[in-house]
């Protein structure tokens, strides 16, 4: 097998329901899918996406057609976002099952019971995802937040009727992830690996607008200026092997002075995830590469 179908998708009849992101995730991509697509190139080998997230842009292309013939490696430093994932592509029959008694059992109560759970002890992947995803449904504005300790600390969300259990979307998303590697580690961990015409899209948390937009963390370990440093100085490391390089960012001066010699674009983009209503809105953010 070649290296360029080590990860290819060996399913050859697609769901009817084209994949999309599982939970709400901090500076999701389906919005701006078609202005980071303007920057992407139109051949690669390897596709890597190091901050996965809610996987927009992964899933959207995977769903049609756009990394049939690529390798695949998604990552992230957010161990549960991972375990969930790894349960989705191979236990998503255990997560629905998991899903369907939390919907029977919904209310603010079960809510709060369910979230001081330690899911990190002895828990499989599957308990972690519906854990996960039940949470993220029901939690106030689907925020994913953590403490030092890396207790999950959002409140409960007063929706009238939260889609708890996705289960077509669920099923499509298990197609998509077939064949693609699932990896749990810090973003540089695929310094070794990119080689010329590789094709990485970095989408970290991004640089505060403002002292209070400080929800982009969602590790307990934060993501401050030095990391936002080491992470331009791998971008550039990448490029200069002939690999390719989209990053997203916030439109911030430091940003912009982080990646003078990139090309950048800045574009208007709407948030609705945040934990004051009055902090939505359109908000400036850069397309580097």
């Amino acid at each position: 097998m070649s290296p360029a179908t080590a990860f290819q998708l060996k399913i050859s009849t697609r769901p009817s329901v084209i994949a999309k992101p599982f939970l709400k995730w901090v500076g999701g991509k389906r919005r701006v899918l078609p202005e980071i697509f303007k920057d992407m190139p139109s051949h690669f080998q390897h596709y890597y996406e190091p901050f996965i997230g809610g996987g927009a842009l992964f899933f959207y292309m995977r769903s049609h057609g756009l990394l049939m013939d690529n390798m695949i490696t998604i990552s992230d430093a957010n161990l549960r976002l991972i375990r969930t994932y790894k349960a989705i592509r191979d236990d998503v029959n255990g997560v629905i099952e998991r899903l369907l008694v939390y919907k029977e059992r919904h209310s603010k109560e079960f809510f709060y019971d369910l979230r001081a759970v330690d899911i990190d002890r002895k828990r499989s992947d599957a308990d972690v995802a519906a854990w996960m995803i039940y949470l993220n449904k029901t939690g106030f504005n689907g925020l994913y937040r953590v403490n030092k300790k890396n207790k999950f600390n959002t409140p409960f969300g007063r929706y009238t009727n939260p889609k708890i259990c996705d289960i077509e979307n669920l099923r499509a998303c298990n197609h998509a992830l077939q064949g693609v590697e699932i990896v749990h580690a810090y973003f540089d961990h695929i310094h070794d690996r990119v080689k010329r015409d590789d094709f990485v899209y970095f989408d970290p948390p991004y640089v505060p607008l403002s002292v209070t937009s400080s929800f982009t963390s969602y590790t307990n370990d934060g993501f401050g200026s030095l990391e936002q440093t080491i992470l331009r100085d791998l971008a550039s490391e990448i490029k200069q092997r002939g690999a390719f390089v989209t990053l997203s960012n916030s439109d911030h001066p430091f940003v912009r002075e982080l990646y003078t010699g990139f090309k950048m674009r800045s574009i208007q983009v709407g948030r609705s995830i945040n934990s004051k209503s009055t902090a939505r809105g359109k908000v400036g953010e850069l397309i580097i590469s």
